[in-house]
């Protein structure tokens, strides 16, 4: 029996799916391999190395000398990127490295090891910003997105009870230095507050975000997926929440500017279609096609709006008139 907890709903998901761990051989990911691996949970690996340490070959390898002990896939990709918001450009990298993955093999779910601190730190950074509650606890135990399920089974468990779990089995970890560097602005929030601040009211912050997280979900949008890729919300004080939740599923995290613009009729990142009605708002993916007079005729009497009437038309969607 493991003595780290997963839910029952986590594994019972990841049993019935093909599993890709984001790996780093830090010691979130690290721990959680072997903890998925007790529970008998089946899956591969992938690891970018961004080419800021000479430390990353070696993790690399071992990765890779890891995957091969457990029978597992591992997928690797090196990039090099600029320093300027390198944060954001490799959280993009990487995502899109996953994305193609799962795409291309057919894994159903994606596992991100993301704890405990990484939730209160994500907490404190939105806090900073001004935000509401579905904000605040934006990290979710389960999200799904266009090509897969995200699955953060860890959120629960602290970094001091995965580096115990570690240690306690000797096994090997590598700690990445630049996580230790408050230039980013993630790292400040984490040596400056969360830490100190979990060091002492650990079992508080664990019950807070039980009780967070019940009220977010009564919180909700109404959110509705009609046929394929076409998205309904009802039109209330939660509608932006719901559109920014299915632009996740379409790949995409909203900027600032877009979040302003999103209430009105526009297109997100040339890829997502936003027709707003009073009642309603439709979301399909933005495309260009000539469509029929009697298709278009019939969108109009039904009030649906102009820049979601080319998807539908192009999936044959019938419109009863």
């Amino acid at each position: 029996m493991c003595e780290i907890e997963i839910s029952a709903q986590i594994i019972k998901l990841l049993k019935g799916g093909k599993n890709l761990l984001a790996f780093s051989h830090g010691v979130d990911s690290t721990a959680l391999f072997y903890i998925l691996d007790e529970f008998g949970i089946n899956f591969d690996i992938a690891i970018v190395d961004y080419n800021l340490r000479d430390e990353s070959k070696n993790e690399v390898k071992k990765a890779q000398k890891l995957a091969l002990k457990f029978n597992k896939t591992c997928h690797t990709k090196s990039v090099f990127l600029g320093s300027s918001n390198f944060e954001k450009n490799a959280r993009d990298e990487r995502y899109a490295f996953f994305n193609e993955l799962c795409k291309t093999h057919g894994y159903t779910n994606l596992i991100l090891a993301h704890q405990l601190n990484d939730l209160f730190e994500w907490f404190l950074m939105q806090l900073s910003k001004g935000a509401g509650l579905s904000e605040l606890v934006g990290m979710k135990e389960c999200e799904r997105r266009e090509n897969f399920t995200l699955i953060r089974p860890l959120l629960g468990v602290s970094k001091d009870e995965l580096l115990g779990f570690l240690n306690r089995r000797n096994l090997e970890y590598f700690v990445d230095e630049t996580n230790l560097k408050t230039d980013y602005k993630r790292n400040f929030f984490r040596h400056e507050f969360s830490e100190p601040f979990l060091a002492k009211f650990k079992s508080g912050v664990k019950k807070s975000f039980e009780f967070l997280n019940e009220d977010a979900r009564n919180l909700e949008p109404k959110i509705k997926r009609v046929k394929e890729q076409f998205y309904l919300i009802k039109n209330d004080k939660n509608a932006l929440r719901g559109i920014d939740k299915v632009a996740k599923i379409f790949g995409i995290l909203m900027s600032e500017n877009q979040r302003k613009i999103c209430l009105s009729d526009c297109v997100i990142s040339g890829k997502m279609a936003v027709g707003v009605r009073d009642d309603l708002i439709f979301i399909t993916p933005f495309v260009k096609t000539k469509m029929d007079k009697i298709f278009k005729e019939r969108c109009r009497k039904r009030k649906i709006p102009n820049l979601s009437r080319p998807y539908l038309f192009y999936i044959d969607f019938k419109i009863i008139h």
